[in-house]
């Protein structure tokens, strides 16, 4: 992974830094039998060989070491677990940072097909999952892996019949342990697309709880989560069982090697070939070597959850993004646009377009209506680039978008949507969002076009008012004032209103009608409605119906016809 890569020499300095501890971790036990030796043999013991003959000096000598050795050992661990966590939350934020990068890049095709919930459980859930064993499953690892090398070469040094018995059982664990990984893998991924399902449910029940009240279906929806919440719990039993078998198994490996030793290494003793302080250190030692290895399993454990979620990750950044950005720049933007001969389709569903062929001259206001489904707002996504056409072209000032820079397109379009989406900060924050180096002078003269001031100063802080999550602290009509002041900042030669004024009531739309016609002055101006009315002021009106423009030209125009848009008229208006 790219993330590691860069953090190559941190790596590794961690890794040195979790051997060393692991090293002088193992030493007590040495010196254990050192002392013991002291105690039984005095002068001659191992020290007394050295040339410390009085055996006072040599416990000097040991106490000294000690010291030592529990001062390197504490500094290393101390070093060790700074680094790996720091390394560990470096990666989570970058791995996290990336996977939310793509994400914004692909195009809203591939949105339609994912949940929310799911992508918020790769983001989250599964990006931790790479923290955690990085904090602690590598680490592990190394020092496990310095127990054996450390240790067996202690012991083959002072009694290699031991050795290998205690050794023996090592292979067999480490074999087992793959094994287990192998099967251990299998159980987390299902259990990771358990809880992306859970949280997508929880995530859409959240979000619409007051449609839930308002259907008082909160008991159907508490059996939902419950259905969901069981089979990520029964996933997760699954894996549990497996993993919680793994290390009484290993333990009867350990008692294996641990009594094999104990019993020989006696015998060796009792006849002589071995010291007292080597028996010692062989019966402390081989408890160091053999027990670290029951970790394995939780090792491989946090490895398996790590790889499971990681791969979640990384399918995610292998995902091709459908929107390739152009390289041309437009110096300053007229705001002719054109639809050519387009043709668009939805994923396994029916053409929207087949050759809609559209133009919308340069500062002139442009209002489109038709039945639901008619394909209104799929324009708009075609001509922001949220979607690219199948066939056909989509120009801006003669200038297929697919050959502008994003940043020229859609920053040259301000767009004021039917879910107004507004972000948590206050009200000044979320209309600065427009442009956020406005002046304070600019962002009051926004409000006042979008009619806004008298309800922010009604506000309990005014613009420092928090909107909440999503605005859910105003009302729809705010957050739609709050939304075209936006527009009005940005400031953009397009303007795009898509059913900017479906939500509202008659005296807050208009309101918001005052306010469109003022934005609309001087700048291209795109009016997607089902309201009649929010269109009828428009300079042309153009009429969607089974993905093609049935009918165009003026109000007045289209009402004297006997059109879609007639029809439409009467039923709104009462006259049918």
């Amino acid at each position: 992974m790219s993330q590691l890569r860069s953090h190559r020499g941190r790596i590794i300095l961690a890794s040195v830094c979790s051997v060393m501890n692991k090293f002088w971790d193992l030493a007590p036990p040495v010196l254990i039998g050192m002392a013991v030796d002291v105690v039984a043999l005095r002068e001659e013991s191992f020290l007394g060989d050295l040339g410390w003959a009085n055996p006072r000096e040599q416990f000097y000598i040991l106490v000294s070491l000690t010291v030592v050795v529990w001062i390197l050992e504490s500094l290393f661990e101390y070093f060790y677990a700074v680094l790996w966590r720091n390394l560990a939350q470096a990666a989570q934020h970058e791995l996290r940072m990336s996977a939310y990068t793509h994400i914004q890049d692909l195009e809203m095709r591939w949105f339609s097909q994912q949940t929310t919930g799911g992508l918020m459980a790769i983001m989250n859930d599964d990006v931790n999952q790479l923290e955690r064993f990085l904090d602690q499953g590598a680490t592990d690892l190394l020092q496990v892996a310095t127990t054996v090398i450390v240790v067996g070469a202690i012991m083959f040094m002072i009694a290699p019949e031991v050795a290998i018995l205690a050794v023996i059982p090592v292979p067999i664990i480490v074999i087992g342990s793959f094994i287990f990984q192998r099967r251990i893998g299998e159980k987390y991924t299902r259990v990771r697309e358990e809880v992306a399902d859970l949280n997508s449910l929880l995530n859409n029940n959240l979000s619409g709880i007051t449609t839930i009240k308002s259907f008082t279906a909160e008991e159907r929806e508490v059996a939902r989560v419950k259905e969901a919440s069981v089979t990520y719990l029964e996933a997760n039993k699954s894996a549990i069982r497996l993993s919680a078998s793994f290390v009484p198994l290993i333990r009867m490996a350990i008692l294996f090697a641990f009594t094999a030793n104990m019993l020989v290494g006696g015998w060796m003793a009792l006849d002589g070939k071995l010291s007292i302080g080597a028996y010692s250190v062989i019966v402390f030692i081989t408890q160091r070597l053999l027990w670290p290895l029951t970790r394995l399993g939780q090792t491989f454990d946090l490895y398996q959850r790590a790889m499971a979620s990681t791969t979640r990750v990384l399918d995610l950044l292998d995902t091709d993004i459908g929107i390739v950005e152009g390289d041309r720049t437009i110096d300053s933007v007229k705001g002719d646009i054109e639809f050519r001969d387009v043709a668009f389709a939805y994923p396994s569903r029916e053409p929207v377009y087949t050759g809609l062929t559209l133009k919308i001259k340069s500062g002139e206001t442009l209002g489109i209506v038709g039945s639901t489904g008619a394909g209104k707002t799929t324009l708009m996504n075609l001509l922001m680039r949220l979607n690219d056409p199948l066939s056909g072209k989509v120009m801006l000032d003669g200038i297929d978008v697919s050959e502008l820079k994003l940043d020229c397109l859609r920053g040259s379009i301000a767009l004021v949507s039917q879910n107004t989406t507004l972000f948590p900060g206050s009200v000044k924050d979320n209309i600065l969002y427009g442009r956020p180096d406005a002046t304070d002078e600019e962002v009051m003269n926004s409000a006042e076009v979008a009619e806004a001031m008298d309800f922010i100063h009604n506000l309990p802080d005014g613009w420092d008012t928090e909107v909440g999550e999503d605005g859910h602290r105003l009302s729809g009509g705010q957050r739609q004032r709050l939304a075209i002041a936006r527009a009005v900042l940005k400031d953009a030669p397009i303007l795009v209103l898509d059913e900017a004024t479906s939500n509202v009531d008659n005296e807050t739309e208009a309101a918001l009608q005052r306010s469109i016609e003022k934005l609309s002055l001087n700048r291209t101006t795109i009016i997607i409605a089902h309201r009649l009315s929010t269109v009828r002021n428009a300079t042309r009106i153009a009429v969607l119906d089974a993905g093609e423009i049935s009918e165009m030209g003026s109000h007045s125009e289209l009402v004297k016809s006997s059109g879609l848009y007639s029809r439409l008229w009467k039923v709104q208006t009462g006259a049918a």
